[in-house]
């Protein structure tokens, strides 16, 4: 266990798991000052790519994202998406994550739950890939966005779910979509961290995609909490630079580059 996971590990029932995602190496150097883990998520597929779904993502699209973010990222535990399709099997998971681990140089990676790839991450994490779990609400397998675990009998298979994962060797499971009651079952019943995403403040830690609580993405469900507005902002500064540009009021002599020459 490195020393970045050992200090996520260690937080268990003592201190929140600050999360948030990042696509590009500004976003991300911001985040790092402030995030326990910072998530290259597939979810830029829908917030950068303008997919309806995570399932388009390639494999070198997720690659090129991390680099971006890896320059940011200095303190923060770096964790990467593997996409719908890479670890279909353990052959192929084994080749792809070691891939991503090589070329970036993240922590680790998140691999969503179908309640059968247990076996891949067990043999994952024997090879020495850190792995991160999901369940719940899983966008590479469920079609339905819906609240996961909200019947006993629902909240006690997201238990053995989550057991099965932790028993496999994964170091922390993302909840997503579970009921709060659900949550706080897992969560009190694992000894690994849980990192929630619309289930409730009984998890470890919290997660949200950076884009959707800065007001970015147009994406907005129940448990975004949208800080900001930056669309707003943006427009606004887009509208004052057009003016200007239009009535010659931009460049003045202020942004000149006086005195300048070229060098050939």
């Amino acid at each position: 266990m490195n020393k970045k996971i050992k200090k996520i590990f260690e937080k268990k029932n003592k201190s929140k798991i600050v999360c948030l995602t990042a696509y590009s190496k500004n976003i991300a150097k911001i985040l790092d000052n402030y995030c326990d883990i910072v998530l290259v998520g597939d979810s830029m597929a829908n917030v950068l790519y303008g997919f309806k779904n995570t399932h388009q993502i390639s494999l070198e699209n997720i690659i090129q994202h991390t680099l971006s973010v890896k320059k940011g990222v200095k303190k923060s535990l770096l964790v990467v998406d593997m996409p719908k399709n890479s670890y279909v099997n353990f052959k192929t998971a084994e080749k792809n994550a070691k891939l991503v681990i090589k070329k970036t140089g993240c922590d680790a990676v998140k691999l969503e739950s179908n309640n059968k790839n247990f076996n891949i991450i067990k043999k994952l994490v024997e090879k020495k890939i850190p792995v991160m779990g999901h369940i719940g609400y899983t966008p590479q397998f469920k079609k339905k966005f819906k609240l996961e675990g909200d019947t006993s009998d629902k909240a006690n298979k997201l238990l053995k779910e989550a057991q099965l994962i932790q028993k496999a060797g994964a170091f922390s499971i993302v909840l997503e979509c579970i009921s709060p009651k659900a949550s706080k079952l897992i969560t009190s019943n694992l000894e690994i961290p849980t990192i929630g995403i619309g289930s409730s403040s009984f998890c470890d830690g919290q997660i949200l995609v950076t884009d959707d609580m800065l007001g970015l993405s147009g994406f907005y469900p129940k448990f975004v909490k949208k800080y900001v507005n930056l669309n707003r902002i943006i427009e606004k500064a887009v509208k004052k630079y057009t003016r200007e540009v239009k009535l010659n009021n931009f460049p003045t002599k202020k942004y000149f580059l006086n005195g300048s020459r070229s060098k050939s």
